[in-house]
């Protein structure tokens, strides 16, 4: 019997237009297109895969649905922010960005929404 701890899990996120989100993904965050179908996009990022497909529920969500770990946070968000990306700003309690970066318990993160809304974030976390 199979057991899902050895298969390859794909994470998809809901976007409401396909070929819109497939510019983003591929042309402003940098992403590698891995393959297409007329209902899905994948994308590479580093070792893994993720998937955009159609839906008119994409964007709905009001957390954050992906998250990458980066070495350098100040240089992916200067790339970022020099490719149109705008970087979401919180005053919550326990979480306060400044210039869109919160730094809390041994992490630094900066959150952004793609076209549909779809909260997605950079982290780097620092060795304890």
């Amino acid at each position: 019997m199979a057991m899902l701890a050895d298969a390859p899990l794909l994470a998809v996120i809901p976007v409401t237009d396909l070929e819109r989100a497939k510019r983003y993904y591929h042309d402003t965050l940098g992403l590698t297109l891995a393959r297409e179908s007329a209902e899905e996009v994948v994308f590479r990022s580093g070792s893994t895969e993720f998937g955009v497909y159609e839906t008119p529920y994409g964007g709905q969500a009001d957390h954050t649905l992906a998250s990458w770990k980066v070495a350098d946070l100040d240089t992916e968000v200067a790339e970022l922010r020099g490719r149109g990306v705008v970087f979401e700003e919180y005053d919550l309690p326990g979480l306060k960005t400044v210039d869109g970066v919160a730094e809390a318990d041994g992490m630094r993160a900066a959150w952004f929404k793609d076209p549909d809304g779809n909260v997605l974030c950079v982290n780097e976390l620092h060795a304890a």
